[in-house]
């Protein structure tokens, strides 16, 4: 068998078309959004706008706040990811910890360190809506599950032990992105703020090495 038998197959037509109508609405919806703030734009405006039928949109999206937060899709098990993906001999902290430190070196949005005009946009529409703020709990739910799973898996232990591992992982990096969103948004440029991320990560994740000692 050649290496390239191994690769998943490519998406059918079918479904690239399927994935390309599921952004563009996503995208026409998010411009609508920060045009007239996500309150005032109606699900039947966003489906005229992107010239489908309400049922259609609700087909591809279950609800408003999914619209915006399709973004975060690809993230939601990144952190299991991570772990599943990693060296075999290498502890999955330090797998999270360069992870986390690389996606601040490439300005990753996900760690709050970016200041590109339609990231800034974006992060303001979705920590200045409350049901957003809610809805994104959701997410952050399931990649604490999906990463306790990926720990017991990589190191063994109970699943509560795993389950609490990831909730203070997952807060962590929370944090950290949350307070770099709060630099650039008070007016750092993310290059300027980089050096302080990069040492408030690895502090914090020498916090996280010291109490959680099976997965360091």
């Amino acid at each position: 068998m050649t290496s390239s038998d191994t690769r998943p197959p490519e998406p059918g037509l079918r479904t690239r078309k399927k994935q390309q109508r599921h952004q563009a609405i996503s995208e026409t919806a998010i411009a609508l959004f920060l045009e007239k703030g996500f309150d005032q734009v109606s699900v039947a405006e966003v489906a005229a706008a992107a010239e489908v039928s309400k049922p259609t949109l609700f087909r591809y999206f279950a609800s408003k706040e999914d619209l915006v937060l399709h973004r975060f899709a690809d993230h939601e098990d990144e952190p299991a990811r991570v772990v599943a993906a990693r060296p075999a001999k290498r502890p999955a902290l330090d797998a999270l910890h360069r992870h986390f430190l690389d996606g601040l070196e490439r300005r990753d949005p996900v760690t709050g360190l970016c200041d590109a005009p339609a990231v800034l946009a974006f992060h303001r529409l979705l920590y200045g809506t409350p049901s957003l703020v809610a809805r994104l709990h959701g997410y952050q739910h399931r990649s604490e599950q999906a990463l306790a799973e990926a720990l017991t898996t990589a190191h063994g232990g109970r699943p509560l032990e795993s389950r609490l591992a990831a909730a203070q992982i997952v807060a962590v990096q929370r944090v950290l992105a949350e307070e770099n969103w709060r630099r650039i948004t008070g007016g750092e440029s993310a290059d300027e703020a980089w050096p302080d991320a990069v040492a408030s990560a690895n502090r914090a994740f020498a916090q996280l090495r010291s109490g959680l000692q099976r997965y360091a």
